[in-house]
């Protein structure tokens, strides 16, 4: 005999999800573009027609404690 076990999608709550946005900067004219705008786009390419992008990274310096 197979139990079967039945599930109520209707009463699972969806948590929401984080997103982070993330900077993109042009190696040719440093332009920053965010990911949500890159997403937008049919091809990825700056304003001024480089492919080639860069992650920024924040201004923020991780400190690690030697052990």
């Amino acid at each position: 005999m197979i139990n079967m076990v039945e599930e109520n999608f209707d009463e699972l709550e969806e948590t929401p999800v984080e997103t982070f946005d993330v900077k993109y900067a042009c190696l040719r004219c440093a332009t920053e573009v965010s990911n949500t705008e890159l997403s937008r786009l049919p091809e990825i390419k700056c304003i001024c027609g480089f492919r080639v992008f860069t992650k920024s990274r924040p201004p923020v310096v991780k400190t690690v404690k030697a052990i």
